[in-house]
């Protein structure tokens, strides 16, 4: 052994390791064995050409940052192929076994292309512990709503960090993202020795707090910035988190680098989050962007059916006809309709029929949220408070005592539905998106300066439920 002997900082950098990773990766990854070391590197032992491949791919980063911090001195790993039948190899098995773990090697930052040329032997796997085994492609229903981002999903399983990347999915309440998204997630870990983290930005934000609290953040930071897939749910969470956002931002910058899949869901395209900073909505939006809209008649009819079989429970064509007429806005309160059904039919011990799901459902088939909750009711109880014309919201005239009116029935439009901007526009005369949003913007500004806004509102909101229940 040389004069330098940096074997307790290998040791403790190990331990550490060892604490943050999960027992089995660590046993699996981690079998190598200190040797010596110089000022500048530490060598180690491997048992194999592929394990030491494996090892400088997914690991070379995490333990060199762990040995800076720990020893303060910038030192490269050498890997050392030694068998353990002969203790010894030959002079050229040698040479390429000491290949320094660089961080420059186009070959050491890509990830295996596919699950087919990931080289080993598929294991059967326990569920992975932050994903539903329930949200997988197989029951994932596709129509013309979700085919884009659902294909595009596929094509990401199979591919991770190479192309897409990010990946961020966005749309309403209850219309699949995160099924699609921890589809992704489940179909990598199920055919892949990849390592995946599944969390929502609320869970992030709660976690990374709690490490500053208890002065882990290294932890926190190597926990999240050495997965080969990310999935981040809701950041629209992460507003006026100033912190949070900071730290995603460099755990965003550091996993791309790498080339390893980030996906991420939102209620809303990334451009409209207001209290994002700039450089993150910019990382956001680098990769696809695709949104989900509410499902189509002949989808919902194909969930429900598909859902039903799923449970083993018989519901007749005409039912689930009935059922996919009359719930319009997203799969969750298609499932809540049809799990009412399922409940009633096992409890009391009758088949379900058109009269028994008119009579179990009435409530929601006449709830607000449903059809009756339009664009169109929106514009039409807004012209009448403003004494104004249906077609002056729809039209092209920018007076003052139509431009007001019209930007406050986008804003309501927007609070009180689940259309996208996108589509709000095209309800106002087919203008686009960014006019919708600035009217949110204009509306918002006033109503910091003018409290009375808010109660002008409130009333007009009021007024269009009341319509819409009628209607």
């Amino acid at each position: 052994m040389g004069s330098w002997d940096y074997g307790i900082f290998w040791k403790e950098a190990m331990d550490q390791i060892r604490a943050e990773l999960e027992e089995q990766e660590f046993a699996m990854w981690f079998n190598l064995e200190y040797v010596s070391s110089t000022d500048t590197q530490i060598l180690i032992a491997v048992p194999s050409s592929f394990y030491r491949d494996q090892v400088k791919q997914r690991y070379q980063s995490y333990i060199e940052n762990k040995l800076h911090d720990l020893s303060g001195k910038e030192l490269s790993i050498v890997m050392e192929i030694r068998s353990k039948k002969t203790g010894n190899d030959s002079s050229s098995q040698k040479a390429d076994a000491r290949e320094p773990l660089t961080s420059g090697s186009r070959k050491e930052r890509s990830a295996p292309s596919s699950a087919q040329e990931t080289p080993y032997v598929q294991k059967e796997k326990t569920p992975h512990s932050q994903l539903r085994k329930d949200y997988t492609f197989d029951n994932y229903v596709i129509g013309d709503n979700n085919s884009f981002a659902s294909n595009a999903a596929i094509a990401i399983s199979k591919n991770p960090g190479t192309a897409y990347n990010p990946f961020l999915i966005y749309g309403g309440v209850g219309l699949g993202k995160t099924h699609l998204m921890q589809s992704i997630g489940n179909y990598i870990y199920n055919n892949t020795d990849m390592k995946v983290i599944y969390i929502t930005a609320e869970n992030f934000t709660n976690e990374f707090i709690q490490s500053i609290r208890e002065q882990k953040t290294p932890a926190f930071k190597s926990k999240y910035r050495f997965v080969d897939v990310l999935l981040i749910d809701d950041i629209h969470f992460l507003q006026k988190k100033q912190e949070t956002q900071e730290e995603l931002f460099h755990t965003f910058n550091a996993l791309h680098d790498a080339n390893k899949q980030m996906v991420f869901t939102c209620d809303r395209p990334a451009s409209e989050l207001k209290n994002l900073s700039d450089r993150l909505r910019s990382r956001f939006e680098r990769g696809l962007n695709v949104d989900l809209q509410p499902p189509s008649y002949e989808t919902r009819f194909a969930i429900l059916k598909k859902k039903a079989d799923a449970r083993g429970t018989h519901i007749p064509d005409q039912v689930i006809e009935l059922v996919s007429k009359n719930v319009t806005t997203n799969v969750r309160d298609l499932e809540a309709a049809l799990t009412k059904l399922i409940a009633y039919a096992e409890l009391v011990g009758k088949n379900i029929t058109i009269e028994i799901a008119q009579q179990q459902l009435k409530d929601v088939f006449a709830s607000p949220k449903q059809s009756n909750m339009s664009i169109e009711v929106i514009q039409r109880v807004s012209a009448e408070y403003f004494s104004l014309s249906f077609n002056d919201l729809k039209g092209k005239k920018r007076t003052k005592n139509i431009a007001f009116p019209r930007q406050l029935a986008m804003y309501i439009a927007r609070e009180i539905t689940e259309y996208s901007t996108t589509e709000v526009g095209q309800e106002f005369g087919g203008r686009d998106h960014t006019t919708v949003m600035h009217a949110c913007q204009k509306i918002e500004e006033r109503i910091r300066s003018d409290p009375t806004l808010d109660s002008t509102i409130k009333t007009l909101i009021r007024s269009i439920k009341e319509y819409s229940a009628k209607a």
